[in-house]
């Protein structure tokens, strides 16, 4: 008599091995669900609690999405493939949700993905990567560690940067916040005409280093604001200085042809320099250079700051 009750409660506990759906991708198991748990009650298994699945489409987003890598110029003048990024193909997924859902028995699915293709492949920056448009270098004081590691920082971050006709390039956007966490240091910067001292101190340089590339390459200056004192790096008038929280450096490509940024640190210098295609049309903007010698630092009195 036990036996049998024993059995009967067996038959009357859920199965849950048979209610098992695994989620598969590139051939791997990552999860397994239950088909009560996605179950709206008191409906039971004939009808599916959509807020439950949201949640676990969102969870799968997060765990398959790869961003996509543009096609790079290295250091060495190398060029390095493209990468492809994914995301979850949400339309395929919930198909084979509710088909798995209404089965009945262990089954899997595995997980579908729609490709993200770089904007920036190998074929375009080949294009783009033929010809030297325009050019501007500016030097600064390499023993000053803080300023020349900002410095290079804020370079790498714009280097490669493709601006496509009739994009809007945004420094601020391209470089990022300037913060300790991103490894920026602590270098002399301007505030309201003053000396002082803040974290990015130096990616001016940089930003007014590119607003002399690209003004002689003739695109659109759509906003530059210059610093609240003479600058020494670049000619007077010429700088184009930034904050996260405040002026921006802005251009727009009118040009027919993408633009590439190539920007580097050699040294004391930064050198920045716009390429684009053989078919690119020449349109050179005359602008004074920079200032060969090395600009002469001032010292911060750390009791007024």
């Amino acid at each position: 008599m036990k036996m049998i009750l024993v059995l009967l409660l067996l038959a009357l506990q859920p199965d849950t091995i048979s209610e098992e759906i695994s989620l598969t991708f590139e051939g791997e198991k990552i999860s397994s669900i239950h088909r009560s748990e996605y179950a709206l009650p008191p409906f039971g298994q004939s009808m599916i609690d959509h807020q439950k699945y949201s949640e676990l489409e969102k969870k799968l987003e997060a765990a398959v999405f790869k961003m996509p890598t543009n096609a790079t110029i290295d250091e060495h003048g190398h060029l390095v493939s493209e990468k492809m990024g994914y995301q979850l193909n949400k339309e395929k997924f919930k198909e084979a949700f509710y088909q798995s859902f209404y089965m009945k028995g262990t089954t899997s699915i595995d997980i579908p993905v729609k490709t993200i293709y770089p904007k920036v492949d190998s074929e375009l920056l080949t294009c783009i990567s033929s010809k030297k448009i325009s050019q501007y270098i500016t030097f600064f004081n390499s023993r000053n560690k803080e300023r020349s590691h900002n410095i290079k920082l804020a370079s790498d971050a714009i280097n490669n940067y493709v601006v496509f006709p009739g994009e809007t390039f945004s420094f601020n956007a391209a470089v990022g916040k300037r913060t300790v966490e991103k490894g920026y240091l602590p270098a002399p910067v301007i505030v309201r005409g003053e000396l002082s001292e803040g974290v990015g101190g130096g990616i001016c340089q940089v930003s007014s280093t590119l607003f002399n590339t690209v003004d002689r390459a003739g695109v659109k200056i759509l906003e530059r604001y210059s610093h609240s004192r003479r600058v020494p790096y670049v000619p007077p008038n010429r700088d184009a200085t930034v904050s996260w929280y405040g002026p921006d450096f802005v251009f727009k490509n009118q040009h027919n042809q993408p633009l590439l940024i190539r920007s580097k640190v050699i040294g004391g210098q930064l050198i920045i320099i716009i390429l684009s295609s053989d078919t690119f049309s020449d349109y050179k903007r005359e602008v004074p250079s920079a200032p060969d010698t090395l600009p002469k630092e001032e010292s911060i009195d750390k009791d007024n700051t």
